[in-house]
């Protein structure tokens, strides 16, 4: 059974979170750090971390009318903050996501909403700081949606690069599951990423490797490889690139590959190679994006499956 509403309690709690909203800055005009709006501010987090990928689902969440949304969004697009990509899926809605310039911006704010909680954390013991946790999320859970569809806590998106424990056998079972459900892979196909990707992981030391993955708490959302020692000098083999269903949409292959291409740039690899096949289009059109071309295309099976197999290089300028 719920406890009594206390007048006394009540009142506390919210002169408790009158002194949390002023100390954080929402009064100022300038939010964290910003001289954007409160609303323009939390935009941009909820954009970055997937919780919403339309204006229609930003609305409710926000609290804010249709007009208003709108307004929003058209701001946060002309200082090149967002864009908007057709839904293939539904050809009158726009999917949000950040730019690259919108990104550096969710990483600032990332630097000083950290940093705002470690000061205050650095305060207390270690068991207050479990409970001021575990407050806030049960307060969070507990406040009601205004009538608007609840929107879960999302959790922000975790980049690793290098080694994780699991991460052979989570990066495996994603191509697995993904190409057996929607292309009709098997045994074969995941025995060779496995396989491949084990014998990968023994030379992750190396400075000529690397690998980095997305997460969102212990789930992985994606990954991609740079393999310096598989193919002749100066050229990386990309390898074993992967976006979760779950998380496609986020932005998280673009981050992925603009990732990879800084690795290849800044380790000096004047030629970068991928192996694919046609259909995956949403894959060709982020590859082309980031300067990769076409180079060669014919009909194979190193998959165990009957493909067009395709090669895709990119030069660096």
């Amino acid at each position: 059974m719920n406890q009594p509403s206390d007048t006394s309690r009540i009142d506390k709690m919210r002169a408790a979170a009158r002194h949390i909203v002023r100390e954080l800055g929402f009064m100022q005009k300038g939010l964290a750090g910003t001289d954007l709006s409160p609303s323009a501010v939390h935009a941009i987090l909820e954009i970055g971390y997937g919780t919403v990928a339309t204006a229609s689902a930003l609305g409710p969440l926000l609290h804010l009318e249709k007009s208003s949304v709108s307004r929003l969004l058209q701001k946060l697009e002309s200082d090149q903050l967002i864009e908007g990509i057709c839904d293939t899926a539904d050809r009158r809605s726009r999917r949000l996501s950040l730019t690259p310039k919108g990104r550096d911006l969710l990483r600032e704010l990332e630097y000083f909403g950290r940093q705002q909680f470690r000061t205050a954390l650095d305060r207390t013991s270690a068991k207050e700081a479990q409970t001021i946790e575990a407050g806030l999320s049960l307060l969070a859970d507990a406040l009601p949606a205004s009538g608007a569809q609840k929107q879960p806590i999302v959790q922000e998106v975790r980049w690793h690069q290098g080694y994780r424990p699991g991460v052979i056998g989570t990066v495996s079972a994603l191509h697995a599951a993904y190409y057996a459900q929607n292309y009709g892979f098997g045994a074969v196909f995941e025995r060779k990423v496995a396989s491949e990707m084990s014998e990968f992981m023994s030379r992750i030391e190396a400075s000529a490797n690397t690998v980095f993955c997305a997460y969102q708490g212990e789930e992985l959302l994606g990954s991609v490889s740079l393999d310096g020692q598989d193919l002749e000098d100066g050229t990386c083999h990309l390898r074993w690139f992967i976006v979760s269903p779950k998380a496609q949409g986020l932005g998280i292959g673009g981050r992925l590959m603009e990732k990879a291409v800084n690795f290849v740039d800044t380790q000096g690899y004047h030629i970068t190679r991928l192996w694919t096949f046609k259909g995956l289009d949403a894959a060709r059109h982020l590859y082309e994006k980031h300067g990769f071309c076409l180079t060669h295309e014919a009909p194979g099976a190193q998959w165990g499956t009957k493909v067009i197999e395709q090669e895709f290089e990119r030069t660096r300028a």
